[in-house]
């Protein structure tokens, strides 16, 4: 599902225009992103946790050239799906499945 078809589903459960719809589900993502870039954890209860891992400095090899490189540590978005959420999905696939 992409961004465009989760606003037209939203817009049409809701009666809101697809603009006004649009604006804040861009909102929501500028948020999610600017506190993640701030370092701050964003949790949406029953849904999941948007979350910056760390990751530490580690050696890897460029195999082409057969050489060592140094990764310094650094910082990656990461995210963790609530447990109920998780639950939904596996009951969910099973059903799907089962149907097909």
């Amino acid at each position: 599902m992409t961004k465009a078809e989760i606003i037209a589903e939203i817009s049409s459960k809701t009666g809101i225009e697809k603009v006004d719809v649009q604006e804040t589900v861009e909102a929501f993502f500028k948020v999610v992103k600017t506190s993640m870039v701030g370092g701050e954890n964003v949790y949406v209860r029953g849904f999941g946790s948007f979350v910056v891992k760390k990751r530490a400095k580690k050696t890897a090899r460029n195999i082409s050239k057969n050489t060592a490189i140094i990764i310094p540590e650094h910082f990656v978005p990461s995210f963790k799906p609530a447990k109920t959420f998780v639950e939904k999905v596996r009951s969910g696939n099973k059903t799907a499945k089962a149907a097909k």
